[in-house]
């Protein structure tokens, strides 16, 4: 009888002695309910665009701002400034705002467009026709850019003669 001279190599661990028991489970265990756990966030979109308004009001004017607390990169993002002030606007309504807030986004403008527009590198500021009333009320539509990762403060002050008389900050924060 020749004995064949090369060794055998299993691909396979040996079977599991009964008395040894189940392999441990806990690692599976953990993965799983982790697993469910982003499932159910998702569903409850924790991870979506969340949003919120901040106001202040100050010498009869009031500045509200509508905008996106928490978004992620691709979403559409809410930003709604409202103003008010008893007794109207007279000509023109001044809003100044940081500019580099708007960088995280893709802009498809301002409804109403501002009738005129300058910036100091750090601010923006625009002049809008006045409406009738006591409120006026201007939205940006854009969306996150794809590449955005980091989100950004901003603040938005109403203008009377070149002076700050209502002004409110906002941060949008952007999840991966």
């Amino acid at each position: 009888m020749t004995s064949d001279p090369t060794p055998q190599l299993a691909t396979l661990d040996p079977p599991r002695a009964v008395d040894e028991g189940p392999r441990p489970v806990l690692a599976r265990r953990i993965g799983t309910v982790g697993l469910l756990l982003v499932v159910v966030a998702g569903a409850l979109n924790l991870f979506g665009l969340w949003t919120s308004t901040t106001t202040r009001s100050e010498d009869g004017w009031s500045v509200s701002v509508h905008y996106a607390r928490i978004a992620r990169a691709g979403l559409d993002a809410p930003w709604t400034v409202t103003v008010h002030h008893p007794g109207g606007f007279g000509k023109d309504v001044e809003l100044r705002v940081t500019s580099a807030y708007f960088d995280i986004f893709e802009s498809q403008g301002l409804d109403p467009e501002p009738s005129d527009e300058t910036s100091d590198g750090t601010d923006d500021t625009w002049t809008f026709e006045a409406p009738e009333g006591d409120t006026f009320a201007v939205s940006f539509d854009a969306y996150v850019q794809p590449s955005s990762h980091r989100g950004a403060s901003g603040r938005v002050a109403v203008l009377v003669d070149g002076r700050e008389v209502a002004s409110t900050p906002f941060r949008t924060t952007l999840l991966p």
